[in-house]
């Protein structure tokens, strides 16, 4: 669990960063959560596009998703959700 504080910190980092990852029609399939699971070990903190014809909304497919790769979501605005998980092998942001 990561406080406001960090989770602010986060936030502003995560400004300048374009997703890496869209979730489209098919919602959140194993194929999308291999990928972002991928992209979370590289680069600890990534953004996500939701697509307006995905079945649930942006909030909805932050919690599913990072319940799914036990990751923290950080922020969810719009179409685009920032999810967190601290890097096994190569850990680069300090909270």
């Amino acid at each position: 669990m990561i406080t406001s504080k960090q989770r602010a910190m986060l936030r502003s980092m995560s400004n300048g960063i374009k997703p890496v990852a869209n979730i489209g029609k098919d919602g959140v399939d194993e194929n999308v959560l291999a990928s972002i699971d991928a992209a979370l070990e590289a680069r600890e903190l990534i953004k996500v596009n939701v697509l307006e014809n995905a079945p649930g909304t942006c909030k909805e497919t932050a919690r599913e998703v990072a319940a799914a790769l036990k990751a923290e979501p950080v922020q969810a605005i719009g179409n685009k959700f920032v999810l967190y998980r601290r890097s096994v092998n190569k850990p680069g942001i300090v909270l």
